[in-house]
């Protein structure tokens, strides 16, 4: 029997789920494997850009928030859900509880020991995801399409007894490298850290997780599901790590005959969320 390990606060961000590319089964069993206070789900955990363009919702996505609520009921976990540009559509219902347990907000300010952090998705300082919107749909094709190149050439490494590379996330970085987009974001999302007094920012949004200092700000970002598969945990005393999930574990996972389509759940989403009819 594996051991559960304990934290203080787990954050993960970027899970996509109702895309090809999210790590659905992955995030669920790190999940079972970790107890926490507070889980906070730092936006883009629902890719509700893939389900409005006829993603597919499958009952490894629902599992997941049975993991969620598991983790309420069982071990008393908060849980904080952060909107981030993916799931837009909770711009609708924000703000809202179910009462202390389960919340939905924009942002949250979180004290680590002595020290306070603004957790944000991040989306705001991207200036295509909010002045250009049918830019970011766009990018968004292209991403798709690397994630679809990605998987094959997995199954590729897989046959030849390789270890998995992310393909998508060596071109994306390459690309950022050149424009400098990853460097600019952080050193402007900081900025907002210290107009809100904090101590440090923990964001997602770029898909690259991180810890360091910028200037005297601590950043920090938790990363995604679909490429990195990492998240960020605080232990009791206030200390802060990046924790990688390995394929190699070979955690018990969902059998593939659960990748079917949760139905159900898909009207449910397109209904309520995505103002579908």
């Amino acid at each position: 029997m594996k051991t559960v390990k304990q934290y203080k606060t787990i954050i993960i961000s970027d899970v996509h789920l109702g895309s090809e590319g999210s790590k659905a089964k992955e995030v669920s069993a790190f999940l079972k494997s970790v107890t926490c206070e507070t889980l906070i789900l730092n936006g883009d955990i629902i890719d509700g850009w893939q389900l409005k363009k006829g993603g597919s919702w499958k009952k490894k996505h629902t599992a997941f928030f049975r993991v969620v609520l598991k983790m309420i009921e069982f071990q008393q976990t908060r849980v904080i859900y952060l909107r981030g540009n993916h799931d837009d559509f909770l711009d609708q219902i924000i703000p809202f509880s179910l009462g202390k347990s389960f919340t939905i907000q924009r942002d949250y300010i979180l004290s680590s020991g002595k020290k306070k952090f603004l957790i944000t998705h991040g989306d705001i300082f991207d200036s295509v995801t909010s002045n250009m919107k049918w830019l970011a749909y766009l990018g968004d094709v292209g991403y798709t399409l690397l994630l679809s190149m990605n998987k094959i050439y997995n199954q590729y490494r897989s046959w030849r007894g390789l270890s998995y590379y992310s393909f998508s996330q060596r071109i994306k970085q390459r690309v950022k490298e050149a424009v400098n987009y990853v460097s600019d974001f952080e050193e402007k999302i900081t900025e907002l850290a210290k107009a809100y007094h904090c101590d440090g920012i923990i964001c997602g949004h770029i898909h690259k997780p991180d810890i360091r200092k910028i200037d005297d700000i601590i950043y920090m970002n938790s990363g995604d599901w679909v490429e990195s598969m990492t998240a960020l945990v605080e232990d009791h005393y206030g200390n802060w790590e990046l924790l990688y999930f390995l394929r190699e574990n070979d955690l018990q996972l969902v059998e593939e005959t659960d990748d079917l389509p949760d139905n159900e759940t898909f009207s449910l989403v397109n209904k309520v969320f995505m103002g579908v009819a």
